[in-house]
C-alpha cells in the first residue's frame, strides 16, 4: 500500500484568495515547491484535499477549478513535483445550485476524501499525513487515520481545539511541516534498521 500527503489548498499550498478561480492569481506560498520536492523524494504522494463551497453557493464552476488546479502544477513544474489526485467538496448546505446544496461526508471536517482518495490509490491512512491551515483540516485528518501539522500562518482564528483536532505537530511554514516529516521518518527508518540488526543477531 502506498503512503500519502493529504494536502489542503487555499492557505496551504497557495495564498488565500477566497472564491479565486483566476489562474493569474494563483500564488505559491513561500516555500512550498521545496518542501513538497523533499516529500515526494521520500516517496509520499501527494494527494490535494479541498474544500470548494463556491460551487455550491454560484460562484463557480467545476470547470474554473480545474484551471487553477492546473496552474498550481504549472507553478510547481520547476521542483518536478506531481500530484497523484486533486480531491475536492463542491457542496454546501446553504448554496444556491441544488446540484450541490446538500449536507455531506466530504467537506472538512469530515474525512470523506480521505477516505475516498485511500481507496482510489490503495493508501494507508495510519502512515500518511494531512497538512493544512486551519484546525478543521487536522480533525479531517485524525478522524480518517493520519498524523497532521498544522501550519500556523494566521488562517485559524477560532482555535476551538479537541482531542479530534489537535495537530500531532504545528509549524510556522509549509518547509517546516515537510522537514517535520522528513525527520520523522529518517528517525523511524534508523529505528527499523536497528531492531533489524538486533533481529538479526
Amino acid at each position: 500500500m502506498n503512503q500519502a500527503i493529504f494536502l489542503d489548498k487555499d492557505g496551504t499550498l497557495i495564498q488565500d484568495i477566497p472564491y479565486n478561480v483566476d489562474p493569474k492569481k494563483v500564488v505559491l506560498l513561500p516555500f512550498v515547491g521545496e518542501g513538497l520536492h523533499m516529500l515526494s523524494s521520500l516517496g509520499y504522494q501527494l494527494i490535494i484535499i479541498s474544500n470548494q463551497s463556491g460551487i455550491a453557493r454560484g460562484y463557480f464552476n467545476e470547470e474554473d477549478l480545474k484551471k487553477v488546479y492546473e496552474r498550481l502544477k504549472e507553478l510547481l513544474t520547476p521542483y518536478s513535483v506531481s500530484f497523484a489526485g486533486f480531491y475536492y467538496c463542491p457542496h454546501d448546505p446553504m448554496g444556491r445550485v441544488a446540484e450541490y446544496k446538500k449536507d455531506c461526508d466530504c467537506r472538512k471536517p469530515s474525512p470523506g476524501l480521505l477516505y475516498r482518495a485511500s481507496e482510489d490509490q490503495d493508501i494507508m491512512l495510519t502512515k500518511s499525513w494531512m497538512i493544512g491551515d486551519i484546525l478543521d483540516d487536522c480533525e479531517a485528518g485524525r478522524r480518517a487515520g493520519c498524523k497532521t501539522i498544522l501550519i500556523n500562518n494566521g488562517n485559524e482564528t477560532k482555535w476551538n481545539v479537541s482531542s479530534k483536532r489537535e495537530p500531532h505537530f504545528i509549524a510556522s511554514t509549509f518547509l517546516d511541516a515537510a522537514e517535520a516529516i522528513f525527520n520523522r521518518d529518517i528517525k523511524q527508518n534508523e529505528l527499523d534498521k536497528r531492531k533489524g540488526l538486533l533481529h538479526y543477531e
